[in-house]
């Protein structure tokens, strides 16, 4: 439930930051207990815009802020 909360707020605001960009939640199965958000290019190349993996205790730890990706994804896509 935590994962999927987290995961609904960095995609609202990711869609409202860029309303054109699609946004796919685990497009493949998720790493147990990881919480990672990745921005796919057009050529193909991954750039990870966040990752929880390492963080914490305490678990709040382990999930961004949205604003923190959507500084990420700009400054990657700029």
């Amino acid at each position: 439930r935590v994962f999927g909360r987290n995961a609904a707020a960095v995609s609202a605001a990711l869609r409202g930051a860029m309303a054109h960009l699609p946004v796919d939640i685990n497009p493949r199965p998720p790493r147990r207990n990881s919480f990672e958000v990745s921005l796919v290019k057009e050529d193909g190349s991954t750039v990870e815009l966040w990752s929880g993996i390492g963080k914490g205790p305490p678990r709040k730890l382990k999930f961004p802020q949205p604003e923190t990706v959507v500084e990420a994804l700009k400054s990657n896509l700029a």
